[in-house]
């Protein structure tokens, strides 16, 4: 059977593996804390269960999650016809001290794996 919208089985589909394990940065689009949207580029590292993100402690978006944390994520591609993943879902902030584990993990993919 088809999976049907918003079923997290569409994340095993090929195209959403290809695009999963893709260089190109997810768009983040969230609620700035004057109301407007905002769209930034950022790192990402799927784990399975979470995109897991990393941030500066004192970067705008955080106060903006913590006050809205409704949330769009966008993966694609640069080629036709395009591949896009579209991801929609509440952010969680978990402050931690020093470097992500994930955010290592999405610079490996981003910046030094092949492909």
């Amino acid at each position: 059977m088809p999976c049907q919208q918003g079923d997290l089985a569409l994340l095993q589909h090929p195209a959403s593996q290809e695009l999963l394990a893709s260089k190109i940065p997810a768009r983040l689009a969230y609620i700035a804390t004057d109301g407007t949207p905002r769209v930034i580029p950022i790192w990402y590292h799927w784990n399975g269960k979470d995109f897991v993100m990393a941030t500066p402690p004192k970067a705008p978006k955080l106060k903006a999650l913590a006050k809205n944390p409704r949330v769009s994520l966008t993966i694609d591609d640069n080629t036709f016809p395009h591949k896009v993943l579209l991801i929609r879902g509440t952010a969680r902030l978990q402050p931690l001290d020093g470097i992500v584990p994930e955010y290592a993990m999405a610079t490996w993919r981003i910046r030094v794996s092949p492909g």
